[in-house]
């Protein structure tokens, strides 16, 4: 659009800092002098980028991430025009570049934008804008080696006819242009904020804030600025910063030491600046050798020349790890990952200049540490940089030929020849050390055109003795670097310039230069003073060193007092005197020390501060909020107001109230003294009159800011007959879907009684209210269910009366449905051992002052007097009931104070409660009833054996034995036991004697029962029982011992996997007897015991699960019995097991293959078998299970497992495993190639076999062998025969076929009845009848003799001699038939002609899918 304007010079700026989009403005109107500078520089600027691009051409593919050449410019357009962007990008390898719209990935499927690549040169169109294209879009570039991005406004305008005449319209196109912007504060409130963070190097970290914005506008969002260390941090390959919707992150995804720092967030707005922070702690990761350093840090490059740099960096801290030795500092070209080592011996200051460098090439640095342990990681690699002369370009000029530029080149191109060059002058030292100087000095005004060098010399201070520095290397540059200088020596130096037509003059000395001293590291800090600051944090302060040095910074240390662990509070050099050691245990005591660093290293460690525990500093509270009005009368007003956010450390004791009228600037205080209730009456109000209010809170630490004041207040007196409003709104019992919310009930009740509330919610930002409850609640807390989780709402009560709802409360402070990590919810159980009832409840969270509130209904418990109690241990807290009653339920609530708001409740009906009461009752008052009290009864020996017995007792029973109250010892020889199954304790004292006298006493314990028996033996009674024990033991000791067992009952397993029972027995005569029973059933065994030998063995025939169980051994005489027995199960059985498949494995013989009707057998043969052997079998790595697939058994000779309906997928090696827990037996068998395919023919072979058996012709009964009849007689021979498919049948008269007539009548009925017929035998008619029936599976024949008399002989006695029932094979091959199903499918068939070669090739595995086989699976 071209537009006359009047001719003039504009200057505007403007530069809106609310909006995202900043615009700056510039004229275009320039002095003719202004354009032809700008051209000039404009024209070397290129000259420059060519000489660039001609010269280290050969090193693109080394140049690493994306850099932007041509960068996006800011457009203002008028809706429905189309625009262009573009932006130009150079990288290796090329970069891919994405665009984003404020922030957001840009939609590329709507069709409204358009991107195009073409090189280096990337286009994004919006052919048709519209006002919501006004947006910054950016252009993120990023390559393997790091991103790079760039920004641009487009602001799209609605066209008017006033613009037409614009003022800007001769502006040129780069200037961007903005509507003006009417000033908006925007608030900004953090919802969640990061905290600190401690991590390791090589991990990654995330800090997350966020926030909402009032009022959020789209297209005036605040600037979000990242900081470290104040410094300000962008987007790179280290950093990651993600801004939007509310939410900002920074990320960083490798960690290094050189990431730890203060991290501060701050969202910049025209209102102010919204600001958080957070140390991030970055401590040395694993190292690569025990005790080795940590990696150095901070590296920096200084003076890059053509072929020299010089690296710095700080070095790490040593609390736990040796003394650093010296430095290694390695180099790597870029475009390539090859690190040389650049020192071979380590350096022991952190600086060092690298030379030897390839002009033009760029390189990486890094740096490791050395310590008598070893050598650390590498540091962080430095950015890169190139070896160039940073002068080269300084000698361009232009010439101005005719007024105009034409030619732009080097100064020495139109210099006369032959000439050598003029003296250099400037000489300097920009920069010492201990051993180089840094030398710059001004290149002669004029030199010839040929190529012209330096030459560098030296000269200690005042001898005039001049020594030629670089007689190798010919200097370029007008800078160079003089290494191998004496420390704390003074030198001068001159510079010659020369070409090939001769040198100059030699330049004036430079002023004396003195190379800097070792004066070593610095002293150590002074005094160190540690402060709170808040519970997990505390303020380290220290006085400077004396000699500092070059003092790089410090590193402080912590160790708890009493412990001499010393650990790095900080892993990177902190540079004030002062610092805020995070992430310590709250109620801990610590002690520090500082030690100062510079480039020698680490200064002696301080003295340490003194021991300081860990808890917050005591500060004022913050302001009070929320200032509202409850009720008012016309001269009073009551108000209300919301404790601070922060107490500051102690409680908030007492508030001050002011008022001012609306429209005045003075305060003046309410009352005198102050007020302790955050509800107060002002009185003495002018009715009608407006007024406002604001409120302090006071602590012991002083008095905290004003509140916000309240909005206008106006004192007329409230008659609505709906109530006033509820106060005081508290959460609690957060969770992801529900919050239970609590309010005070309104002071003002409008014309009746409150009969209920309504309570309302909404999403913060949202003006649409949700009522929780229909119906509305009588109590003043409520549990509101269904929210969104992690959504953030507000909510109100209206309390309601007869004449309907009243006025909504103030909205409550913001609550987020997202439940605490860890939290837990109320427990109640009644105590097994006490019988109280306990409500217990363990916090997530406990800080110092932290105190658990129970509630009952959501009021407080305050009352104790009913044997109510809390006790509160750590974290656990505990509401004990001792005398609960039936009106004790409801809902029981706690919660924590001084957390984020940890609670939990937990509601008992009344039945419930009634159910927990009875349980209570029961355990205080368990009996353990008794079927007989305690009694005595003699043994032999005369041992006393005291008893009784319970109705019932578990195996946990406990009991104790008292004579006279002491207690009894059940060792040996005594012996004291139970038995579980008929309730009987029994303790057998194994010697009684007059000093037994007195009472007997049993003391039982079962679960929470309880019982006690007890047994006076006194006067007659003890008498009578001392003289039968003395009796009893005189009869043994006469007759001493009868038969017994001298070894008792053991399970030996034999070489040959045979079990046997074995005992010995001594003292036997020959009327002695010897008895084996299993579970009380007496065993005869087919061998009798050999008592002669004293060695009875009872062999166990099949041993395996069957035969376990409970075995005796009883030997007798009229002397006595003895009686001995064993439990072969548990361990007993296992062992025996155990030994049996050690055995069993190690006679294991190899697989073979036996192949079935069903399936392929794998056969192990060994001395014994049983399927509780650990036995496992496999298939290649694949272990197998017994199922319909893979049968496993065995006999008591081997194993087997066979494949059924094997398939070419069963092709394979299989193995057998028998294991026992000391050694393992394996034998395998490959089941494929040649084998397979014999045991697969084989297998065929067997199931067509079978299945002919199955179906061929039979007779399955009704034939009589012998049959005699009288002559005349019909002679009726009748069977059932069977076959599929249906057999046929025929008859033989000795050997002949019968052929059917009127006498011979055969018959078929139904194809399974079979019969013939003689009608009117005769005497011809005897003989031996055959019947054949058959199929085309083969069938069977079967003879039968007649016998034939005549009426009045006597009836024959004819006996068979017929062979037995013959089997008749096929006469056709075999052939299985395939299920409907898979008709489709190609069918196996045989090709032999007889059944032993009926076998074929494996069934494909498309027909043998879900085909079953004809002949049954057999199963075990």
């Amino acid at each position: 659009m071209s537009v006359w304007i009047k001719p003039g010079y504009y200057d505007h700026n403007y530069h809106h800092k609310e909006s995202k989009y900043v615009v700056k403005e510039y004229s275009s109107s320039k002095t003719m002098e202004d354009k032809y500078e700008y051209k000039t520089r404009a024209c070397i600027q290129e000259v420059v980028r060519s000489k660039m691009l001609d010269k280290y051409v050969r090193e693109e593919p080394m140049i690493r991430g994306p850099k932007f050449l041509v960068r996006l410019r800011s457009h203002t357009v008028f809706e429905n025009t189309p625009i262009k962007i573009f932006c130009t990008v150079e990288g290796y390898p090329t970069p891919i570049v994405k665009w984003y719209r404020d922030g957001v990935t840009l939609d590329m499927s709507s069709g409204k934008y358009f991107v195009q690549s073409k090189g280096r040169v990337h286009t994004l169109e919006i052919p048709r804008c519209t006002t919501d294209d006004t947006a910054q879009f950016t252009a993120v570039a990023g390559n393997l080696h790091g991103q790079a991005s760039t920004q641009a406004s487009v602001i799209v305008k609605r066209f008017k006819q006033e613009e037409e005449i614009c003022p800007y319209g001769w502006m040129p196109f780069t200037a961007a242009m903005l509507p003006k912007i009417t000033f908006t504060k925007i608030s900004i409130t953090f919802l969640e904020s990061f905290g600190p963070v401690f991590a390791t190097e090589g991990e990654s970290a995330s800090l997350t804030a966020t926030m909402t914005l009032s009022p959020n506008l789209a297209n005036l969002q605040p600037e979000a600025q990242w900081y470290r260390d104040d410094v300000r941090l962008a987007d790179s390959k280290w950093v990651k910063i993600e801004t939007g919707r509310g939410v900002t992150t920074l990320t960083l995804p490798d960690l290094y030491k050189d990431d730890e720092g203060l991290y501060t967030l701050r969202m910049v707005t025209r209102g102010g600046i919204a600001e958080h922070s957070a140390f991030v702690s970055v401590a040395d990761g694993p190292p690569p050798a025990p005790n080795a350093p940590g990696a150095p840090m901070d590296i920096k490059i200084h003076d890059a020349n053509r072929d020299y740099v010089i690296v710095s960096w700080k070095p790490p801290n040593t609390t736990t790890e040796g003394p650093i030795i010296g430095y290694f500092v390695d180099k790597c070209e870029v475009g390539t990952e090859n690190w040389t080592q650049c020192n071979d011996h380590p350096i022991k200051i952190c600086k060092y200049p690298v030379s030897g460098l390839f002009e033009g090439h760029s390189y990486y640095f890094r740096v490791r540490a050395v310590n008598s342990h070893g050598i650390s990681k590498g540091s962080r690699m430095s950015e890169p940089i190139a070896a160039l002369d940073p002068t080269e370009f300084e000698r361009l000029h232009t010439k101005k030929l005719g007024g105009k530029l034409d030619i732009v080149s080097y100064h020495d191109d139109h210099e006369e020849e032959g000439l050598p060059p003029a003296t250099p002058t400037g000489i300097y030292a920009s920069e010492t050390d201990r051993t180089y100087v840094v030398l710059s000095w001004k290149a002669p005004p004029y030199s010839g055109k040929a190529p012209m060098w330096y030459y560098i010399e030296k000269s200690m201070a005042g001898s005039g003795a001049w020594q030629r520095v670089n007689t190798q290397v010919p200097i370029r540059s007008p800078r160079y670097a003089v290494f191998d200088l004496a420390e704390g020596k003074e030198y001068q130096f001159r510079v010659l310039a020369a070409n090939m037509y001769g040198t100059s003059e030699p330049s004036e000395p430079s002023k004396p230069v003195e190379t800097q001293e070792l004066k070593g590291v610095p002293s150590a800090p002074g005094q160190v003073v540690s402060t709170r600051e808040t519970d997990t944090s505390l303020l380290i302060q220290w006085a400077s060193p004396k000699e500092p040095n070059n003092l790089i910074g410090y590193y402080i240390d912590q160790c708890v007092k009493g412990s001499k662990d010393w650990t790095s509070a900080n892993h990177k050099p902190h540079k004030s005197t002062k610092f805020v050691v995070s992430g310590l245990t709250t109620g801990e005591t610590y002690v520090f020390r500082v030690q100062a660093i510079n480039e020698l290293g680490l200064s002696d460690e301080s003295q340490e501060s003194s021991p300081l525990m860990v808890k917050a500093a005591l500060t004022p509270p913050s302001a009070p909020y929320d200032v509202a009005l409850l009720n008012c009368d016309g001269t009073s007003m009551v108000l209300n107001w919301k404790k601070p956010l922060h107490s500051g450390g102690s409680k908030v004791k007492e508030y001050y109230v002011d008022k001012r009228r609306s429209g005045e600037s003075v305060w003046r205080e309410i009352h005198i003294p102050p007020v302790t209730e955050r509800v107060y009456k002002v009185e003495g109000l002018t009715t009608g009159a407006v007024y406002q209010f604001h409120v302090y809170a006071a602590s012991l630490a002083g008095l905290g800011p004003a509140s916000k004041h309240s909005a206008d207040l106006t004192c007329d007196a409230w008659n609505m007959p709906e109530p006033g409003p509820a106060y005081d709104l508290t959460f609690c019992e957060v969770r992801d879907n529900s919050v239970v919310v609590e309010w005070k009930k309104p002071l003002y009740t409008g014309s009746g009684p409150i009969t209920g509330y309504h309570v309302e919610y909404a999403k913060t930002g949202s003006s649409d209210w949700t009522t929780a409850n229909e119906t509305a609640v009588t109590q003043r807390f409520l549990k509101v269910t269904g929210l969104e989780a992690g959504a953030n709402y507000l909510v109100r009560i209206r309390a309601a009366n007869a004449a309907g709802k009243g006025m909504a409360s103030m909205p409550s402070d913001p609550v987020i449905t997202k439940a605490l990590e860890g939290s837990q919810e109320v427990c109640c159980a009644v105590n097994e051992k006490t019988g109280d009832i306990v409500f217990s409840f363990e916090s997530c969270q406990i800080k110092e002052g932290s105190q658990f509130i129970w509630k009952k209904d959501y009021k407080e418990i305050t009352d104790f007097s009913k044997g109510l109690a809390i006790k509160t241990e750590g974290n656990l807290s505990k509401l004990i009931f001792t005398n609960a009653d039936k009106e004790d339920f409801g809902t029981y609530s706690v919660s924590v104070t001084n957390t984020d708001g940890v609670s939990s409740s937990c509601s008992v009906s009344a039945e419930e409660l009634a159910k927990m009461l009875a349980l209570s009752y029961d355990i205080r008052h368990p009996i353990i009833p008794l079927k007989t009290e305690l009694d005595y009864k003699i043994l032999e020996r005369g041992r006393m054996r005291f008893w009784l017995q319970a109705e019932e007792i578990s195996s946990n029973v406990t009991y104790k034995f008292f004579a006279n109250d002491k207690e009894l010892s059940g060792a040996s020889p005594n012996k004291m036991g139970h038995d579980a199954a008929t309730g009987v304790i029994e303790f057998i004292m194994d010697h009684f004697t007059e000093e037994n006298e007195g009472t007997f006493t049993c003391q039982i314990a079962d679960g929470g029962g309880k019982a006690q028996s007890s047994l006076v033996l006194i006067g007659d009674a003890f008498k009578a029982a001392l003289a039968e024990a003395d009796y009893q033991r005189r009869e043994y000791i006469r007759v001493k011992e009868g038969p017994h067992f001298s070894e008792f009952l053991s399970l030996q397993v034999g070489d040959d996997c045979s079990v046997s029972l074995v005992c010995k027995v001594a003292n036997l005569k020959k009327e002695s007897e010897f008895h084996w029973f299993k579970e009380d059933t007496e065993i005869i065994p087919d061998v009798k015991p050999d008592l002669g030998s004293g060695v009875c063995k009872l062999p166990i025939k099949q041993f395996s699960l069957k035969t376990t169980g409970i075995y005796k051994a009883i030997i007798s005489d009229d002397r006595g019995k003895d009686m001995s027995q064993i439990d072969v199960s548990g361990k007993v059985f296992e062992d025996a097991i155990n030994k049996i498949s050690q055995l069993a494995g190690a006679t294991a013989a190899e697989l073979v293959i036996n192949c079935t009707a069903t399936g392929i057998q794998l056969q192990c043969h060994m001395k014994y078998y049983t399927s509780e052997m650990n036995i496992t079998w496999s298939h290649g790595e694949t272990k197998l299970s017994h199922n319909d697939k893979f049968v496993i058994g065995g006999t008591s000779a081997m194993a087997t497992m066979e494949v059924i309906e094997p398939l070419d997928k069963d092709k394979g090696m299989y193995s057998i495993v028998i294991a026992d827990p000391e050694t393992s037996n394996k034998r395998t068998l490959d089941l494929s190639g040649e084998a397979y395919e014999k045991a697969y023919a084989e297998f065929q072979k067997l199931k067509a076999e079978a299945f002919a058996e199955k179906n061929r012709g039979k007779v399955i009964g009704g034939l009589p062998d012998v049959v005699t009849i009288m002559e005349k007689k019909t002679l009726s021979l009748t069977c059932t025969v069977c076959g599929d498919p249906k057999p046929q049948v025929s008859w033989l008269k000795n050997g002949a076929e019968v052929e059917p007539d009127d006498q011979y009548v055969v018959s078929l009925d139904q194809g399974k009845f079979a019969s013939l017929t003689i009608k009117g035998v005769s005497m011809e008619d005897s003989g031996r009848y055959t019947m054949i029936v058959q199929n085309k599976y083969g069938g069977e024949s079967v003879d039968i003799v007649v016998s034939v008399y005549r009426h009045g002989e006597k009836i024959p006695e004819a006996k068979p001699t017929l062979t037995p029932k013959t089997i008749i094979a096929p006469k056709q091959p075999i052939e299985i038939p395939q299920p409907k199903t898979q008709s489709a499918a190609p069918s196996p068939a045989p090709a032999a002609s007889s059944p032993s070669s009926a076998a074929s090739s494996p069934t494909p595995k498309a027909a043998g899918r879900g085909v079953k086989s004809p002949t049954p699976t057999r199963r075990k």
